[in-house]
């Protein structure tokens, strides 16, 4: 499997810098800043980032859990919320909800909400992100 990757630079100091993001394989390159992480400002930052990887890891994951389990989804839409929150160690991300939605032709809501779970617990970047404790999962079936 391949290696992937991603830059960034920063200049400056914390609260009067700047930064670029860029990704690997192109798809993505911009600005982010402490206003965009701290607060309300321009650009992206990591836990956006992290977020955008969750939902997508956790689709594709409920995708073949669904699929595996006999019940092949037409749709999975899936949205991360990174919860980013100064505690009495410093800045962490302390919750992450994954609310997803699902057309699935066939399943009961039971079956699904239970594959969903299973999906957050084999998703690669949910057990990369193991070290926060709070990673929910809201499961909608349409």
């Amino acid at each position: 499997m391949p290696t992937r990757n991603a830059e960034a630079v920063w200049e400056g100091n914390l609260a009067e810098g700047a930064g670029r993001m860029k990704l690997g394989g192109g798809a993505y390159e911009g600005p982010y800043s402490f206003k965009s992480r701290m607060e309300e400002g321009p650009g992206t930052n990591p836990e956006e980032l992290i977020a955008a990887a969750h939902a997508g890891c956790f689709s594709m994951a409920f995708s073949a859990q669904l699929a595996g389990a006999g019940f092949p989804p037409t749709r999975v839409h899936t949205t991360a919320r990174v919860t980013f929150e100064k505690g009495e160690g410093g800045w962490a991300i302390t919750s992450i909800e994954l609310d997803t939605r699902g057309e699935v032709p066939g399943i009961d809501a039971a079956k699904f909400a239970e594959l969903a779970e299973g999906a957050k617990k084999g998703c690669p970047v949910s057990k990369a992100l193991a070290a926060v404790a709070d990673i929910r999962v809201k499961a909608t079936l349409l």
